[in-house]
């Protein structure tokens, strides 16, 4: 049995934060029901390359097949009041709702939180926005890279002295996926007490700031404004990537113990016990003369040579892989990270496996990224007992597709 099988989720989400949130309730076993403009459908759809598939309709983005494997497509435009009605009483049979349009764009349609809630008081109505619901910028519109930019994230990625770079991938969209995930899951746990549904406000903006995490407290602690390190640890020494003999290794050494070790792998023992650096403390302050010191000497030896001999001390590190070589390590083909679901229309689609794996309630993936508007006259057949005729009516008149 599916964990959230009884639960059923309208999505009005696109591009990736909802999208993302409501793949992993999907990946959970919820029935996903996502609600497209019937022309454009999801944003990403059209983020390409690159493509899979043929040309033409059955060509799909990589960026859409990231983000929407077990949903249903179900394509109404609700700008139109034969669609809104459409939404509207399927989202009385449903558990959650999940929105990232503008703040205050759906109420002209009827499908705000207070419209929706008002005729299904069990609703928990979750609206993931640029800047949150209030506040002087609640308007303003906002992608993953200019908020990685406002919050902070961007003054501390990069070299030092360098330019500001964003993260290589759209990490504060896909954190702000997983709280929701965690606050629906919450809220659906309190409506078990309390019989009733509560609206969930969560931006991107403050789950950027929220995840800066040890960064955050850092200048919270100090007043001190943190700067780019490149791969160095703002208080971790030495914890960052050193060039070797043919190429890069990455560093992780986490305690006075693990330095001990490092320091007689490098062949010089007597390094640890150095007053500048037998503890953390003392490495963090003195780190312009050590981290040169385990620099040359790594310079010395191949990657895979330290590797080896890392790992055979228990000290932590890491190759630095390209995707393509992350997914060819042995722990990533055991784990079965990457799968194929297959497509109605044939061959298969490749995917990356949610990364929860439950002891009891196995996550079984059977549905791929659904083509626009695929389960349309399916789901509004079985969920509002529309009939052929009315919904060849709908077809007609532009309202589904």
């Amino acid at each position: 049995m599916a964990l959230l099988d009884h639960i059923r989720v309208l999505d009005l989400s696109r591009v990736l934060a909802g999208p993302w949130c409501t793949q992993c309730l999907a990946d959970f076993g919820a029935v996903v029901w996502k609600v497209e403009h019937p022309v454009r459908g999801d944003d990403t759809r059209a983020w390409g390359p690159p493509w899979h598939g043929e040309s033409g309709a059955a060509r799909e983005s990589a960026y859409y097949l990231s983000a929407n494997r077990g949903k249903f497509s179900i394509a109404i435009d609700f700008a139109r009041p034969q669609g809104s009605d459409l939404v509207r009483r399927l989202a009385m049979q449903a558990d959650i709702v999940v929105e990232n349009f503008k703040v205050g764009g759906l109420a002209a349609y009827g499908l705000d939180c207070a419209s929706l809630s008002a005729l299904n008081p069990r609703l928990i109505y979750c609206s993931i926005s640029a800047f949150g619901q209030d506040g002087p910028a609640a308007a303003s519109p906002g992608y993953d890279a200019m908020i990685q930019a406002a919050s902070g994230l961007m003054s501390i990625t990069g070299e030092p002295g360098g330019t500001p770079q964003k993260v290589g991938v759209a990490v504060t969209d896909l954190m702000t996926g997983m709280y929701a995930v965690a606050a629906i899951l919450a809220a659906l746990h309190e409506r078990e007490r309390s019989g009733r549904g509560q609206h969930i406000d969560l931006s991107l903006f403050d789950t950027q700031i929220a995840t800066l995490a040890n960064q955050s407290l850092s200048f919270l602690v100090s007043g001190r404004t943190p700067a780019r390190l490149g791969t160095a640890h703002p208080s971790i020494v030495p914890y960052q990537a050193f060039a070797t003999a043919d190429g890069h290794i990455m560093l992780a050494v986490g305690n006075d113990r693990q330095f001990a070790d490092l320091c007689v792998q490098l062949g010089e023992p007597e390094l640890a016990r150095d007053e500048r650096y037998v503890t953390n403390a003392l490495r963090v302050r003195n780190r312009d003369s050590l981290v040169p010191r385990v620099s040359e000497l790594l310079a010395r030896r191949t990657s895979r040579e330290w590797l080896d001999a890392f790992n055979r001390a228990a000290i932590p590190c890491g190759p630095i892989n390209s995707i393509a070589e992350a997914f060819a390590e042995p722990q990533a083909v055991h784990r079965k990270l990457r799968f194929d679901l297959p497509r109605a229309q044939g061959g298969t689609v490749p995917q990356v496996r949610n990364p929860a794996i439950f002891s009891r309630s196995p996550i079984t993936n059977t549905l791929p990224p659904p083509a626009l508007g695929e389960h349309t006259n399916d789901v509004l057949a079985s969920q509002l007992r529309l009939s052929t005729e009315e919904l060849a009516e709908l077809r007609a008149q532009a309202v589904i597709r």
